[in-house]
């Protein structure tokens, strides 16, 4: 709207109130009391009724799926195997946000949100746990040759991934030596604060890292990195499909949400190479 054209209801407005909104200046207008009273309100109303508006408009919309998901799962599960998705479902256009920022699923114009937690929040969504994270050294075959048993990686350059330094009990390197029967508590290493990033230089060779599973079933299945040990510490905490409660039923997200399960389950045979001891089993000394 010109400034001529807003000016109209504006001013009908005041007339309403019985008050003015605004003070006209030389270039310029600035709110009377009682329109600072009324503009945090009236601000609020515009934005349920902008949010209202926009997903009566997604009901409307059975080709368009947003999904949010972390940066590391984006690049090293679901980038890489999104191909066979988009074939099955040419009909879907897919727009992907890699963040772990909380999304209001509302408000965001996000259909999927993928977390990997706690379950304890998920009350008021559609929520679809998959299998639990475990966790296991792997590294470059080269460095796999130099270190030959759990003991010689007391020796070895250690990776921290340190995007799982919230689990509780911890799953760090710490626990992994005393599930082996090792009291050993390394104090050097290389940190990263994102778990892609850790796996890639596990590939590049920098050392080793207590991969998760869902960031290191590609790698291995490849063959750029190897699992020797076969020994794997189990956490309480996994994936969950997320989406607003009734919204499950929208062909485009049951389309996904199937999908996402069926992958998780594709690569569940890895888990029968290994022995897994849940964390909170393992003795803390």
């Amino acid at each position: 709207m010109t400034p001529a054209a807003l000016a109209f209801p504006s001013e009908a407005l005041g007339e309403h109130l019985e008050q003015p909104l605004f003070h006209r200046l030389n270039r310029a207008v600035e709110l009377t009391e009682a329109g600072r009273a009324l503009a945090p309100g009236a601000a609020e109303g515009f934005r349920t009724l902008a949010t209202a508006w926009n997903a009566a408009r997604r009901l409307q919309d059975n080709t368009t799926l947003t999904v949010t998901a972390g940066p590391a799962l984006t690049a090293k599960w679901l980038a890489p195997r999104l191909y066979d998705f988009a074939r099955s479902h040419s009909e879907i256009d897919l727009r992907f946000s890699a963040t772990l920022r909380k999304m209001d699923l509302e408000r965001d114009d996000v259909d999927v949100a993928i977390r990997f937690g706690i379950s304890d929040n998920d009350d008021g969504f559609y929520s679809v746990p998959v299998r639990k994270e475990w966790l296991t050294p792997v590294m470059s075959p080269e460095l796999a040759e130099q270190f030959p048993s759990p003991k010689s990686l007391t020796e070895a350059p250690l990776i921290y991934d340190d995007s799982i330094s919230f689990l509780r009990p911890s799953c760090e390197w710490p626990t992994w030596f005393r599930a082996v029967g090792l009291g050993y508590t390394p104090v050097h290493g290389t940190h990263f604060s994102n778990a892609d990033h850790a796996v890639d230089a596990a590939i590049a060779g920098v050392g080793v890292v207590l991969g998760r599973r869902s960031m290191i079933s590609k790698a291995i299945a490849e063959g750029r990195l190897v699992a020797p040990f076969k020994i794997a510490i189990e956490t309480k905490v996994r994936f969950r499909f997320l989406c607003l409660s009734g919204a499950e039923t929208r062909p485009q997200i049951a389309a996904f949400r199937d999908w996402f399960v069926a992958e998780i389950e594709k690569a569940a045979y890895i888990s029968d190479e290994f022995t897994i001891i849940p964390v909170e089993d393992i003795p803390l000394t």
